[in-house]
C-alpha cells in the first residue's frame, strides 16, 4: 500500500483523550505456562522514549508487570531516538529483533508492510479491546489486523523563559500569538553579545509539515499519490523556519553538530523561546529559572504536532502470548497510566479524568492546560510506506536552504521531486 494512512484530526484528538484505562491486572491468565518446562520466559523490550529521563519510571511499570506475571522476566533495552530505528532495522534484518518494541505512528506503516510485526489478535489473552477507543486502535491497524497497541501521546508546545522576557520588558507569549508576534519578540530578546537567542525551531521535516499546516498548506495531495508542499504556502512555511537561522537562532556552524544543543541552551538560560515536546518537562524540573509553555503560534491557522507511540511485537518472537501481555500492561494498565502522569512521561491516552487532573495539578509548568488546548488543532505527520526516506529527503533539502547553499524555492522543488519518487 503506497498511499498514506490518513486519520481525521477530530477523530484522533477524541481518541487520544477517550481511550479507556483498565484498572488492576491487564494480563492475568494471558501468559500461559511460561518457558520450556514451566520456567521463566525472558522477554526483550526495546524503547526510545524511556531514556534518559524515564528509565526508572519504566522500571516501576516493569516490576509491577512481573509481580502479576512471575513467569516473565522483561529485559529493557534503550537507544536515543536518532539511533533507534537504525538499530531496530539492523536487528530485524539480522534475525535478532527484540520480542517487543516501541513504534511511533510515523514509522508504523513501514514495519507493518514489511511483515515485521506480529498480528496481536493471534496471541491476545482475553482479546478484550474495550479498554481502548476504537479510533485509537485503528491508528495501529493494517489490513484489519492489530499490529500494535497505543501507549502514549505527546504534543509540541512553545516553551519560554519567563525571566528573559521580564528582563527584556517583553510581554510573554499568549495563545493568541501569531508568527509575527513571535518574530517581533524573538528579535527583541536576541542578544548575541550575551549569547542569548530569542528562538529555536529546528529546520527539519517534523517542523516543516506542521508550519505548512499553520500556513494553510498540505503536504500531500488529497489522494496521497503526490507531494503538494511545493506551493506558495510551502514557501511561506519554509521561509518562516529558515529566516530565523543566524538572526534569532544559532546557525548550523554555531551548533556545530553538538547533540542536544537546543536543550542545553534553554537549560542554561540562554534561550528565550523553544519549540519542543512535552517530553522535555521532566528534564527541566531543576532549572534555576521560571519557565512556562503556551500553544504554538500559527499563521493563517493554528496547528500543533501530536505524536503517539505504541507497543508492537516482532513477528519472529517465540513468546507471542507474553509479548501481548506486556504490550497490554504497558499501554493499558492503571500502573502505567499513573506512572506516566506522575513523572510527566508523555501522556497515557486515557479517559480517566481523575488521572488527567493529577497532570494538570503539577505546578511546573503552570500552563499545562496548553497541552490539551493544542489538541484542538492537530497537524498529523504525513505517513507513507517509505517514511524514513521521506523525512530524510525533506530535512536534507531544508538544511541546504538554512545553510544558504540553495534558495527555499529550489529546496522545496528538489524535496518535492524526491518525495514524488518515493510515492511512485
Amino acid at each position: 500500500m503506497s498511499r498514506p494512512i490518513r486519520i481525521a484530526t477530530a477523530v484522533v484528538a477524541a481518541a487520544l483523550l477517550a481511550t479507556a484505562c483498565s484498572q488492576g491486572s491487564a494480563t492475568k491468565g494471558a501468559t500461559g505456562g511460561g518457558g520450556p518446562g514451566g520456567g521463566k520466559v525472558t522477554l526483550r523490550y526495546f524503547t526510545f522514549s524511556a531514556a534518559p529521563d524515564h528509565v526508572k519510571d519504566l522500571d516501576t511499570i516493569e516490576k509491577a508487570f512481573e509481580k502479576e506475571n512471575p513467569n516473565v522476566d522483561v529485559v529493557v533495552e534503550t537507544a536515543p531516538f536518532d539511533q533507534y530505528f537504525t538499530k531496530l532495522q539492523t536487528s530485524i534484518a539480522g534475525g535478532t529483533a527484540p520480542d517487543t518494541f516501541e513504534l511511533n505512528y510515523e514509522n508504523f506503516v513501514t514495519y507493518a508492510a514489511a511483515g515485521s510485526l506480529l498480528d496481536l489478535a493471534t496471541v491476545a489473552g482475553d482479546g478484550d479491546t474495550s479498554v481502548y477507543a476504537q479510533e485509537s486502535l485503528n491508528a495501529f491497524k493494517r489490513d484489519g489486523k492489530q499490529y500494535a497497541l497505543p501507549a502514549s501521546f505527546s504534543t509540541v508546545v512553545l516553551f519560554y523563559n519567563r525571566e528573559l522576557f521580564k528582563a527584556a520588558g517583553v510581554a510573554p507569549p499568549t495563545a493568541d500569538w501569531t508568527w509575527a508576534d513571535e518574530q517581533a519578540a524573538a528579535a527583541k530578546l536576541t542578544d548575541k553579545k550575551k549569547g542569548v537567542f530569542g528562538d529555536f525551531q529546528p529546520v527539519q521535516f517534523f517542523e516543516f509539515y506542521k508550519t505548512l499546516k499553520q500556513a494553510g498548506g498540505e503536504f500531500l495531495s488529497a489522494d496521497g499519490t503526490k507531494s503538494a508542499f511545493d506551493s506558495p504556502q510551502g514557501v511561506k512555511a519554509a521561509e518562516w523556519l529558515v529566516s530565523k537561522v543566524g538572526k534569532t537562532m544559532p546557525t548550523e556552524a554555531e551548533i556545530g553538530g553538538t547533540a542536544d544543543y537546543d536543550t542545553n541552551l534553554f537549560k542554561s538560560g540562554k534561550l528565550a523561546m523553544w519549540h519542543n515536546g512535552i517530553w522535555q518537562f521532566a528534564g527541566l524540573k531543576d532549572v534555576p529559572f521560571e519557565w512556562d509553555v503556551v500553544v504554538e503560534p500559527g499563521d493563517s491557522a493554528k496547528a500543533s504536532a501530536v505524536f503517539h507511540n505504541a507497543v508492537a511485537a516482532s513477528s519472529g518472537t517465540k513468546h507471542g502470548k507474553e509479548a501481548w501481555a506486556w504490550a497490554r500492561f504497558l499501554s493499558a494498565s492503571g500502573t502505567a497510566a499513573t506512572t506516566r502522569i506522575q513523572s510527566s512521561w508523555e501522556l497515557p491516552p486515557v479517559s480517566d479524568q481523575q488521572v488527567l487532573s493529577g497532570y494538570l495539578k503539577d505546578p511546573v509548568p503552570a500552563n499545562r492546560q496548553a497541552v490539551f488546548d493544542s489538541l484542538k488543532s492537530i497537524a498529523l505527520p504525513p505517513v507513507i510506506k517509505r517514511q524514513q526516506e521521506m523525512q530524510d529527503a525533506v530535512t536534507k533539502q531544508l538544511s541546504e536552504a538554512a545553510a544558504g547553499r540553495t534558495s527555499v524555492a529550489d529546496a522545496l522543488k528538489a524535496a518535492a521531486a524526491d518525495v514524488d519518487k518515493l510515492l511512485g
